[in-house]
């Protein structure tokens, strides 16, 4: 019989073809697809810290940190391989949280989620104040470089959400391992009774440290690939509303599954999209009053009417 994780990594990879054939069968939404994936990256890091306990208000930083990389490798060496761009928005954004992460390991709660907002709200003043990089009208990031073709035409943006629903896969399959892992399995016990980790014999300060790191090669990730596709990066990509707009997906596609990011990131730019499209005055109402009935009714996120379905299929 084929194994629990044989099926779930089959679903992954069905998922991720189902985006594809629906990118490649109607264009225009090719554009938000791979936003929302690379978004979704992000997310999925926080997925990682909310099941150990942990909420943050400034994975922006992280985010921002692999757009700004894109952006300076692009305008200012002339370096447009988007898998490169990737790699040193990773490499970035996770030397900073490992400088960072030394004094975040040691804080819950508040203090937490205060301290992660106070860091990248530090980093918007930076950029804001820096005229080399546009001060607040940021940097132009030029149609990235996969394998020698350009992916600025119409086939372009298809091998772009191609590439992006590979490595949301491979993080998908990724997060989903490591879960599974004994370091991936002390999240819950951390977030649930942390002194009774550290009885067991578990260092709970650096699989908080390790976790951070995580969650912000995730964000460098999401953020290199979300500054190719817009093809601009800016202060406001670090600012606490970009912050907010993460958490709140996160909430709203709930910490069930490591794909519920993904699908929350769509489900969000959809939404936005034809919010802003045909309510132009009154958008950011119309999303509001969305996002509003699912946390009603759907207090354990947009996962919880799988496992609801799951769990009936059981009985």
């Amino acid at each position: 019989m084929m194994s629990s994780s044989n099926k779930n990594y089959g679903l992954f990879a069905v998922l991720a073809v189902a985006v594809v054939l629906f990118g490649a069968a109607f264009g225009s939404w090719q554009f938000l697809l791979t936003l929302a994936l690379a978004k979704g990256l992000v997310v999925l890091g926080l997925l990682l810290l909310l099941r150990t306990g942990l909420v943050s208000f400034g994975q922006a930083l992280f985010y921002c940190l692999g757009a700004y990389t894109a952006g300076v490798l692009s305008e200012f060496l002339g370096i447009d391989d988007i898998l490169l761009q990737i790699i040193l928005g990773i490499v970035v954004a996770v030397v900073v949280a490992a400088v960072l992460g030394l004094l975040m390991a040691r804080y819950r709660n508040i203090f937490f989620a205060m301290l992660s907002l106070a860091f990248s709200m530090v980093l918007y003043g930076v950029l804001v104040k820096t005229t080399t990089l546009g001060s607040t009208d940021g940097v132009n990031v030029k149609p990235a470089v996969l394998l020698g073709h350009t992916l600025a035409d119409s086939h372009g943006q298809l091998g772009l959400l191609i590439l992006v629903c590979a490595l949301a896969f491979l993080a998908a399959c990724g997060m989903y391992r490591y879960f599974h892992t004994p370091l991936g399995r002390l999240s819950t016990a951390i977030r649930d009774n942390e002194i009774r980790v550290e009885y067991m014999g578990a260092d709970v300060y650096w699989t908080v440290y390790v976790k951070y790191l995580i969650a912000a090669a995730l964000a460098g990730a999401g953020g290199a690939i979300a500054a190719v596709v817009v093809g601009h990066v800016d202060p406001e990509m670090s600012y606490w509303a970009t912050s907010g707009e993460f958490l709140f997906v996160a909430i709203l596609a709930g910490t069930g599954s490591v794909i519920a990011p993904f699908l929350g990131a769509i489900l969000f730019e959809a939404v936005r999209s034809l919010a802003t499209q045909y309510t132009p005055e009154i958008w950011q109402l119309m999303l509001g009053a969305v996002m509003l009935a699912i946390i009603v009714f759907l207090p354990g996120g947009l996962w919880s009417l799988f496992q609801h379905r799951q769990a009936k299929a059981l009985k």
